[in-house]
């Protein structure tokens, strides 16, 4: 360089260091690093938690169904399967309530299945059959109370998972499709 070159020119200026951005673990460098959530179409890395959380549900409303099936036939063909409790407000006949048992059995495992197929009608009957089903185990309380607690807690993650899914609407469709 010559004398005569000032020297702030753009030989002499060192080159401008990158900007490192937020640091690593601020909220910044959350908010810009997150995963994005489901668009508005519920597809994306968000609708995966929702999608699995209703496998899940429809997982436990067969195994449940199933359960309460067996529960129902035992209740049927024995009356003397569970301890017969004293004054209770909502005390049944043994067997009246293995026929409540048996019919929301079936009724809980068709719906698991049917959310394990897609069908369009199974996740609002699902919700429904799910908070008579936390009723029925509510009811049921005390002829065997842990299982009752343990069942009204799937009931309810059921309704959660079911409530939370995102609606499922048909693919956008793209000028090919008309032809």
């Amino acid at each position: 360089m010559s004398e005569s070159t000032p020297p702030n020119t753009p030989l002499n200026t060192p080159p401008p260091t990158p900007d490192p951005g937020p640091a690593t673990g601020s909220r910044d460098h959350r908010k810009r690093t997150a995963a994005p959530t489901t668009g508005d179409d519920g597809h994306g890395p968000g609708a995966a938690w929702a999608t699995g959380g209703s496998v899940f549900a429809g997982v436990l409303m067969l195994v449940s169904g199933i359960l309460g099936i067996l529960n129902g036939i035992a209740g049927i063909a024995k009356d003397d399967v569970y301890a017969r409790i004293g004054d209770y407000v909502y005390s049944f006949n043994l067997t009246t309530w293995g026929w409540i048992h048996l019919i929301l059995g079936i009724l809980v495992a068709l719906t698991g299945w049917g959310i394990l197929k897609g069908a369009d009608w199974a996740r609002g009957v699902g919700i429904a059959l799910a908070a008579l089903y936390i009723v029925e185990y509510f009811l049921f309380l005390p002829y065997a109370p842990v299982w009752s607690v343990i069942s009204i807690g799937i009931g309810v993650f059921v309704i959660w998972a079911l409530a939370g899914e995102p609606h499922r609407t048909a693919p956008p469709s793209t000028p090919d499709d008309h032809a």
